[in-house]
């Protein structure tokens, strides 16, 4: 049964009210085709709508890679389940999340908050424990697989990512069926006019661990409206992150827990100073400051997670691993809040480069 359920092309949550329109204005043959896929969710006093469709269903050329574990099915249940929010009842700011890893609702929750239209896609990101060794062929080999993968292009000769199964096509064929399937949520704003483009100038590209190095990598080749790095980048072994930029170093935000594997080895301190965050404001401890943390581009925190450096590298976005504080709040909310809506006008003085981060 949970099978039959995510197999169909559509499923969808409404707010009772919401459910109710669709049901007064939907012919009856039209309910009759959706309507059991459909199911009400209740969130107070909200209109937030939530889809979710499967890759495969949305655009038929779509296939699998299983060379590196990019598939539509696994252990019997669905894996290109592609995820979108919005609500209609925040005034817009006429922007677009397009997330790069599993599908956080929490998060989602906070981004529809602050007025903003999020999307979660099915991409090729686990290649990195198949390709690439027992070491890259070059300083840029790991950015090209990442490179290929958001854009369908022949960019790397270790992978064969079509533009179907890439980043951008993917956007783009989740934006078409959300714009017919809910038009009042205006997802076409983020397509161009003949529909062939993603308008990127509206989008920001976020993840978290290597879903923010694939977002940096992206954001260096197309420019975007900005991009949010959790725990990331990675590629340390890589330089591809001092390449030329189409997207302004002044649109990139990271945030990092310091007990994080990734910080601790300078990983990400490493790819912040080659994108030149430095020049942009000093590092900054969240919990020593308030918003809007000096205009800094490079936010860390030292927020107590236990001594646990994998509940640290979760720590940084909503979810059992993010401190909270005795009220049961989650102390990030002003630093996500900061990150996804900090004008990207203001900056700050630049900051020295940090003597252990290891830049060639």
């Amino acid at each position: 049964m949970f099978m039959t359920y995510f197999r169909m092309p559509l499923f969808r949550e409404y707010t009772l009210v919401s459910l109710l329109l669709v049901f007064i204005l939907t012919p009856p043959v039209a309910m009759g085709q959706t309507g059991a896929n459909s199911k009400a969710d209740r969130e107070s006093k909200s209109t937030r709508f939530k889809f979710s469709a499967r890759a495969s269903d949305i655009d038929p050329r779509a296939k699998e890679h299983p060379e590196i574990d990019f598939v539509f099915e696994k252990d019997g249940k669905p894996q290109d389940v592609q995820h979108a929010s919005v609500d209609t009842n925040v005034p817009a700011q006429g922007r677009l999340v397009v997330w790069l890893m599993p599908h956080s609702d929490e998060l989602f929750a906070r981004i529809n908050r602050y007025g903003i239209h999020a999307i979660q896609i099915h991409y090729a990101n686990k290649w990195f424990g198949i390709l690439c060794r027992p070491k890259p062929k070059s300083p840029h080999a790991r950015g090209d697989i990442r490179l290929e993968a958001a854009i369908g292009e022949d960019v790397s000769d270790e992978i064969d990512i079509p533009k179907p199964d890439s980043i951008v096509e993917r956007t783009r064929q989740f934006l078409l069926y959300l714009s017919k399937e809910h038009p009042q949520g205006k997802w076409e704003q983020f397509l161009s006019d003949d529909k062939l483009q993603v308008r990127w100038d509206k989008v920001t590209v976020a993840g978290s661990s290597h879903g923010s190095t694939t977002a940096a990598r992206f954001a260096k080749h197309q420019a975007v409206d900005r991009v949010v790095m959790l725990c990331g980048p990675r590629d340390q072994d890589q330089d591809w992150q001092s390449l030329p930029s189409a997207t302004a170093a002044n649109r990139y935000f990271g945030f990092s827990h310091v007990l994080d594997g990734g910080w601790t080895a300078n990983h990400y301190c490493r790819s912040w100073e080659l994108l030149g965050l430095h020049e942009l404001g000093e590092i900054v401890n969240v919990e020593n400051a308030t918003p809007p943390y000096s205009h800094s581009r490079r936010l860390v925190s030292a927020a107590d997670v236990g001594g646990d450096a994998n509940k640290a590298h979760n720590a940084v976005q909503p979810g059992k691993a993010s401190p909270k504080s005795s009220n049961g709040e989650y102390l990030y909310e002003p630093v996500w809040e900061y990150l996804f809506n900090h004008p990207i006008g203001k900056v700050g003085s630049p900051g020295p480069r940090e003597p252990t981060c290891v830049v060639p």
